[in-house]
Formats: C-alpha cells, structure tokens, sequence
C-alpha cells in the first residue's frame, strides 16, 4: 500500500468525522493549526467524495479517492467543482523514477494549475535556458527568492535593456500572460512594470522525490548551471516528515506554493492576498483529516492504556 493509499484509508476511516470546524468553539485549536488563514475553496465537495468512498480510475484501474495520482485525473470530483489556478510562471516538476506515485504531493499541482506545470520523470529532463530558468533547491550557493531576480539580470549581460514588449516576443517569454498583456494596451506604469513581472524568469524547476534520493537528479550535469533558491525559512507540516531531516524540507506542493508567495511579494512586488492559496487545497484537507485521524488514534491508545 502505497503512502497516499494509507491516507486515503484514513480518510475512510474518517467519513462521519469534521474536518477543518470553522466553529467558534474550535477557535484555539484552529489558531494551532499550520494552514489556518488560507483563503481556500471549500471542502464540501471533498467531504461528500469521502463519504462515498474510493473510485476505479477508468485509466490505470487503480482505486483512488478525489484524484487518480498515476494518471493526474479527478475521479469523483468534477472539474467545475476544484479550484483552478493560473501561475505567474511556468514549473517544472523532475520525478525520480522510485519515487512512488502515491507518495507525492506534486500531483496536486497538476491537477489544480494543469496548464503551467508539467511534470517529467527522470531521466527526462526538458532543455532550459539556464539565465531564465531557477532549480528550487537547497545548497552552499542558492540564494534566496528576494535576491533571485537580480542574479538573473546579472546573467543576461545587459540584454534587459531592450524594450519590455519587443524582448518579451522575440524570447517568446512563458508564463504571467496576464500580467504581459498590460503592458501592451495598459498605462506607463504598467509597462514599466513589466520587467519585474515577466523578465528574465521563465520557468521554475522543483525535485520531486525523498530527500535521501534527490543527490541523482540535482547532480544531473542537464541541471547545472542552473541558479539554485532555496526557501531557508519555511518550515513543513508534511504529516510524513523524513527523519533525520531539517523543517525546512519541504513537501512539492509546500515549496511550490511557498516559493509562488514569496515571488509575488518580492518579485512582482505585489501585496499578497491569496493568490495562490488553493494550491493547498488538497493538501490542507488531507493535512486536517490525517492528522485528526491520528490525534484520535493516540488519544484511544492512552485511553486503552489507563484501562489496563
């Protein structure tokens, strides 16, 4: 059984049981909680997939609940009913070939922003224009995301003098499509801000896989070159944290959300309202239900225990 499978049976054996209360009364054990504030969709729809249990994917055949994590498809759960996320960028997610598919949050991206984020598995790596692509990853050179900009300017050697609108077609620069278009028909300001908004970041590479095998792909000479982020003050609440291993090692969907908020802020320099927060809408719901699950089970334990 897989470890997305041994969630799933959690959540099975959580259908009569609330999630997340936005009850008064739950208000300080919700102040405890790591993902409370986030401005998300509402779990209705995943509460009443759980109580009908899980599906078999019409694809794979493999039985799932919410989501076919082998196939990246909803089952049970309409499109029109999920969130849909448009990023500011394109990402790039490189899984390692033993990584087991029910085991990885990154899914979850796919799912939720399936036109700006791809995922390959290694050996296959897309070829990157390494001054306009970042490798999320910890290391003894990576900089922070606020610092990240300027070291790709750094990179282009005075090519991000050329005019905002003509180097943005000419590069066929991906990504914040949304925030590019203002520049053509919007106001001054507006075009001026199209550097920070869109150039040089193109693409956003995350490594999808146990920390103990990351040393593989991150090595992969395809990779070097690429100037390494890394989140140093996030902190996980993945409720399969690896042993032995810092807080700051995140989950996939956690890096991804984390590194997009602080793009927004720092990069963009904009307020952040939310923007991205349903990234986490899977990942919020299955964090609340698991954990419950087994604050119920130790709770049970200690009370057999007293028995005795």
């Amino acid at each position: 059984m897989s470890s997305l499978d041994q969630d799933q049976h959690l959540l099975l054996s959580c259908r009569d049981k609330t999630t997340v209360s936005t009850d008064s009364s739950d208000a300080p054990e919700l102040a405890k909680h790591p993902l409370c504030g986030l401005k998300l969709a509402s779990h209705a729809v995943l509460e009443k997939a759980q109580q009908r249990g899980r599906l078999k994917c019409p694809k794979c055949g493999g039985s799932r609940m919410f989501f076919c994590y082998t196939c990246c498809s909803l089952l049970g759960v309409g499109l029109q009913e999920i969130p849909s996320i448009k990023l500011p960028v394109k990402i790039d997610i490189i899984k390692h070939p033993n990584e087991t598919d029910g085991k990885s949050t990154a899914v979850h991206a796919k799912i939720l922003a399936p036109s700006d984020v791809t995922i390959y598995t290694y050996p296959c790596i897309p070829e990157f224009e390494k001054d306009k692509v970042v490798l999320v990853f910890p290391g003894p050179g990576a900089v922070s995301v606020q610092d990240m900009m300027q070291r790709l300017l750094d990179r282009t050697d005075g090519s991000h003098d050329e005019p905002c609108i003509k180097r943005r077609k000419s590069e066929e620069v991906h990504g914040a499509t949304h925030t590019a278009k203002n520049s053509e028909t919007g106001t001054p300001d507006e075009a001026k801000g199209c550097e920070s908004r869109v150039y040089p970041l193109q693409r956003v590479v995350f490594i999808d896989s146990t920390w103990n095998q990351t040393n593989k792909i991150s090595s992969d000479e395809r990779l070097q070159g690429l100037l390494q982020v890394e989140l140093k003050t996030r902190k996980t609440c993945f409720w399969r944290h690896q042993k032995g291993k810092p807080e700051t090692y995140l989950a996939t969907i956690e890096a991804i959300y984390y590194f997009l908020k602080d793009f927004h802020e720092h990069c963009l320099a904009q307020e952040y309202k939310g923007e991205y927060d349903n990234l986490l809408f899977f990942y919020s719901f299955l964090h609340s239900v698991v954990n419950k699950s087994m604050s119920e089970g130790k709770h049970c334990k200690e009370n057999n225990l007293k028995k005795t």
